[in-house]
């Protein structure tokens, strides 16, 4: 479940979404742009190789002494809890605060996922700019804001929307990709990280970053299409604590469009979500033929 939850920590659209509504909100309000927020540090150690092959020895690494992607996703799981403690969850909801600190914003987030089918809804509230809202229901992707207005995502912005909604993302199914290769082993966010490539179906490629030490994912890199386009975004995941059998980022970072937003959780709690979490809103229903 992709940024729901921090269960996956990578942006889904309709996040992305609601962030340019709030940027657009902070200039609405007289808030000075923001300078580019300088992006994580990401270097290739003396002597890792660039471009490893994917070939996999019996010691489960790829030529280059380089860890198989599948090995790296497959710590990381066992490291928050376990496949079997994933899916022994179908829904999260999650409250905590958001923030846009170059532009003094702040205000509050509350965020729900579901599966069977998958579904996602995200409200922030920000004071002076009112709730921003977004969410895919299993079959429409859409967000409204107060400056932006109600919106249906259609075509590629829509299936983006239904991949990043996926509940069970953390898994990382291979037969929702193409191809998943490690990289290289980097500096991301100041700390030694393999970097995995993940290609989906489409073509498109993300790239997830994996604390060597300790296992757990560090962030990720994506690009998705928004109203304003193609928009390419970095994620910092950090703070893992416990919640019942699962192990939870609650803090991310995102880096878009030369803007800052954070994100941190003060509570996490399973299986108590009702389906009307993620009922459409008037407005969008009044969008759909």
């Amino acid at each position: 479940m992709c940024f729901t939850g921090f269960r996956d920590g990578r942006p889904v659209s309709v996040v992305a979404v609601v962030l340019i509504a709030v940027m657009a909100g902070a200039v609405g309000i007289g808030a000075q742009a923001a300078a580019p927020a300088p992006l994580p540090k990401v270097e290739t150690p003396k002597g890792a190789p660039a471009n490893p092959e994917t070939s996999k020895s019996e010691a489960g690494k790829q030529d280059g002494e380089l860890p198989a992607a599948r090995s790296i996703i497959d710590r990381h799981v066992k490291a928050v809890g376990g496949r079997d403690a994933i899916l022994s969850h179908t829904s999260q909801h999650a409250t905590g605060t958001f923030s846009v600190p170059a532009q003094g914003l702040t205000g509050s987030v509350e965020i729900f996922g579901a599966a069977n089918p998958n579904r996602t809804a995200l409200r922030v509230q920000v004071p002076g700019l009112g709730e921003i809202a977004s969410g895919y229901d299993g079959s429409h992707g859409w967000s409204i804001s107060p400056l932006l207005g109600p919106m249906l995502q259609v075509g590629k912005e829509l299936e983006q929307a239904k991949f990043d909604a996926d509940f069970y993302g953390d898994l990382r199914d291979p037969k929702r990709y193409r191809s998943m290769k490690t990289v290289e082993k980097t500096t991301f966010d100041n700390r030694p990280c393999y970097k995995v490539s993940l290609v989906r179906e489409d073509g498109s490629e993300d790239f997830d970053f994996y604390d060597a030490s300790t296992g757990l994912r560090a962030g990720s890199m994506n690009t998705r299409e928004t109203p304003m386009g193609s928009v390419k975004t970095t994620s910092i995941e950090g703070d893992y604590k416990k919640f019942g059998n699962l192990l939870l980022a609650t803090t991310v970072v995102q880096q878009i469009m030369g803007i800052e937003q954070k994100i941190t959780l003060a509570s996490i709690e399973f299986d108590k979500v009702p389906s009307s979490a993620f009922d459409l809103p008037a407005p969008i229903k009044a969008l759909i033929k």
